[in-house]
């Protein structure tokens, strides 16, 4: 029988492991390109993940927010341009979308009285950055439904096959 970490702070790659019941060895075989070793540094963090070890650990384990963490957290790069994503129910998501493009619905007319000139004047500046945040939002959130879409395809809540054919299909009318 597995030992159970009594750690109380666990990050999120050593949560993700547990979560699967995997020992250390058992995940090191499930990733292959990760030693035990390697991965109690991660979970212990001595050290910090390589990209592609995320990349890898977010497939096996099932759980694509991996990536999300360590480009908002991790990465240097990421930290400074990726929003920290949270996988939540899906009506939220929706409602969350809605409230957020219905604010843009009413602030695009002040949009376009703003940008027209092409300059942001003194007097608009509080305006254009109520909007900019509210346009920062809506991103935020078709990131969350798009991290959703991807946990639903890792646990096969969602067939990849259909849903890569529906992705194709729409591409194509996009064309």
């Amino acid at each position: 029988m597995p030992r159970i970490s009594t750690k109380e702070n666990k990050n999120v790659y050593h949560k993700a492991r547990e979560a699967l019941h995997l020992t250390r060895e058992a995940a090191g075989e499930l990733l292959e390109s990760m030693t035990p070793e390697r991965i109690e540094k991660i979970e212990n963090e001595r050290c910090l993940p390589h990209p592609d070890e995320v990349l890898v650990m977010a497939e096996k384990y099932k759980q694509p927010s991996l990536c999300n963490y360590y480009c908002a957290n991790q990465c240097p790069i990421g930290q400074q341009y990726v929003p920290e994503v949270k996988v939540r129910d899906l009506s939220q998501i929706v409602l969350e979308m809605l409230a957020s493009l219905n604010s843009m619905n009413r602030s695009k007319e002040r949009l376009i009285e703003i940008t027209a000139d092409g300059v942001v004047e003194d007097d608009e500046l509080g305006d254009f950055v109520f909007i900019q945040k509210e346009l920062e939002r809506i991103s935020v959130t078709v990131e969350t439904l798009q991290l959703w879409a991807e946990q639903m395809l890792a646990t096969g809540a969602i067939d990849a096959q259909q849903y890569r054919l529906c992705r194709e299909r729409a591409d194509r009318e996009e064309d």
